[in-house]
């Protein structure tokens, strides 16, 4: 599976539990810690929990792509999956807000 592939991947499994707000960043020219970004909004720290369990489970059971690493699961409010290629930020809309990670890595 390419790079690209897992992207639209992890989109489409967002959408299918109702994930908002999903944006990917491509941020292959500013870092060398990955190649894109996807970031999504939970509006609750259950959808939050269930959005990331959602990516994290069908990468592995359908595709064999484990997650490198997993931070947040004990906040529930952001949860940050690193598939080392691409890292998925499943975020409660305050925290969203206040990081502003778009804005960030799109300047």
């Amino acid at each position: 599976m390419t790079t690209e592939e897992m992207v639209t991947k992890i989109v489409d499994i967002l959408e299918s539990k109702k994930g908002s707000a999903i944006e990917v960043i491509d941020v292959r020219e500013k870092t060398a810690m990955a190649d894109y970004f996807v970031i999504c909004t939970g509006n609750s720290t259950t959808q939050i929990k269930a959005l990331a369990e959602e990516v994290e489970v069908l990468l592995k059971n359908e595709d064999e792509i484990f997650a490198d690493h997993v931070e947040g699961r004990s906040g529930d409010k952001w949860i940050l999956i690193d598939f080392r290629d691409v890292v998925v930020h499943v975020m409660h809309p305050e925290l969203r807000a206040n990081y502003d990670l778009e804005s960030l890595w799109n300047k």
